[in-house]
């Protein structure tokens, strides 16, 4: 494990070398981090990561997205996400694989009151439609490391979120 400096990110290419697979679940929310700092987090630090990782060696990258990512979307956490699975695949790695999940169902250590009541509501409509609105994290975890230990569907493969808890029960 190698703590770094994600200003200083290009100061730390060594911890990205050596790596034939790279993983990338980095985000924030924009109200912890303000628009910019989300767009600065959820974007490019993780571009600069990808091609940090492309340049140590990495030949597959797995990155955690979000349902509805679109570049052309008038919201801006759909439309950075959208420009990060851009931004990454871009970058040329001979696999990509990008998951699209719902909305995430975890205990999180900070208070988000409005996200824990969602959470309360999705955690009923999972028991009826398990795929539809939201997932575990560990559904995502685990997808995430079988996407790796299977044969890709071509260069790029984008899982949503039906997809992530097929292959998250692999």
């Amino acid at each position: 494990q190698a703590v770094v400096d994600f200003e200083q990110l290009s100061e730390h290419a060594a911890a990205f070398r050596g790596h034939d697979v790279g993983f990338c679940c980095l985000g924030t929310t924009r109200a912890k981090a303000g628009a910019d700092g989300f767009v600065r987090v959820d974007r490019d630090y993780v571009a600069q990561a990808a091609e940090l990782a492309r340049a140590g060696g990495c030949k597959h990258f797995v990155l955690q997205s979000s349902q509805g990512a679109n570049r052309d979307s008038c919201f801006l956490y759909l439309r950075v996400k959208g420009e990060v699975e851009n931004l990454v695949q871009a970058v040329g790695f001979d696999r990509c694989t990008i998951l699209r999940p719902a909305v995430l169902l975890c205990k999180r250590q900070e208070s988000r009151p409005a996200e824990w009541m969602a959470q309360q509501f999705l955690g009923v409509v999972a028991r009826v439609f398990p795929t539809a609105y939201s997932v575990p994290v560990e559904t995502v975890a685990r997808a995430m490391v079988a996407s790796v230990l299977q044969p890709g569907k071509g260069k790029v493969e984008v899982l949503e979120n039906g997809a992530i808890h097929e292959l998250g029960k692999a």
